[in-house]
């Protein structure tokens, strides 16, 4: 199947593909085992038309944006990775609504708003991904997230069919949303904003992205934070108060700077990863009772 959807999708001319790709370099923790086939469709009805064709020829897929949220196996992923690449990398402006693509960064688009005098998405002006990426997970930090200001998002689901959901259909919930029960790819994502002061949304973004750069180990390979956090309590402190900063299984290492972090030193593969991941569980269970949920999206063959 997968010799025939490439030859289809040639003959389609949708997009630029490679066989047996490393998926490390499109991830920020620097990990991943190879994609039997990874395609990078031109633009959005490209996309639409590779899911079709997908579905058509019963051809197992996921999608990878910038892989800030995501530890891929160190065996890789059978079957097809769609990279969004540059195809959903756009902003436009309709009033008080901004309009963004998939795959346009979730901090650029802080940035951005703030620039245009918009409230509402200043929260994110440390947040790591794409806004593709931020939807699906209900990206949140300094308590809000997508789901108060997101105002409807466009999707094509695995079938093809092309939808667009309002806020109530996403089923938000905490780092949570309906796409990880119905399987799609989000297309756009539109957010309602509210009118503020250029230079006060302008500050305050600065003030997080430097609160970040203060307190996390941006500038080391890492995937944010691994476990969300159980209710009433954090993660960070509790692996912290457990002793377990700097803990290194392999290449992988609990981060020195914030302890819900896991940073690749250089050479940690997922098995690394996975195993501190266990660690840190039992750890935490063992000593306080409670089960650290991780928040990393944790995809290929095992």
């Amino acid at each position: 199947m997968l010799q025939q959807f490439i030859s289809r999708y040639t003959e389609q001319n949708l997009g630029k593909y490679k066989c047996n790709e490393p998926l490390a370099p499109y991830t920020t923790w620097k990990i991943g085992g190879p994609a039997d086939v990874l395609v990078e469709p031109a633009g959005k009805e490209q996309l639409i038309q590779t899911v079709k064709l997908l579905h058509d020829l019963q051809v197992p897929w996921m999608t990878v944006g910038r892989g800030s949220n995501m530890l891929i196996s160190d065996k890789g992923v059978r079957g097809v990775v769609i990279h969004t690449g540059s195809a959903l990398d756009y902003v436009r402006q309709e009033e008080h609504l901004i309009h963004a693509g998939a795959g346009y960064s979730f901090i650029k688009l802080s940035v951005t708003s703030s620039n245009l005098g918009l409230a509402g998405l200043e929260y994110a002006g440390g947040i790591p991904g794409t806004v593709g990426g931020a939807v699906y997970m209900n990206a949140g930090a300094h308590g809000s997230d997508v789901s108060r200001i997101l105002d409807s998002a466009e999707i094509v689901l695995d079938t093809g069919e092309l939808v667009r959901y309002g806020a109530e259909e996403m089923q938000f919930a905490y780092r949570h949303s309906v796409l990880h029960e119905k399987r799609g790819i989000v297309l756009e994502a539109t957010f309602r904003l509210t009118p503020g002061d250029r230079q006060e949304l302008k500050a305050l973004n600065a003030s997080y992205k430097d609160r970040r750069r203060r307190t996390q180990p941006l500038t080391s390979a890492c995937a944010g934070s691994v476990f969300r956090n159980p209710p009433g309590d954090y993660s960070a402190r509790l692996i912290e108060e457990a002793g377990l900063k700097g803990l290194r299984i392999g290449g992988a290492e609990v981060s020195t700077q914030h302890a819900n972090f896991i940073v690749n030193t250089g050479q940690a593969t997922a098995s690394d990863v996975l195993t501190l991941m266990e660690r840190i569980q039992l750890t935490i269970k063992d000593r306080y009772g409670v089960e650290l949920v991780p928040e990393v999206l944790v995809v290929g063959e095992r």
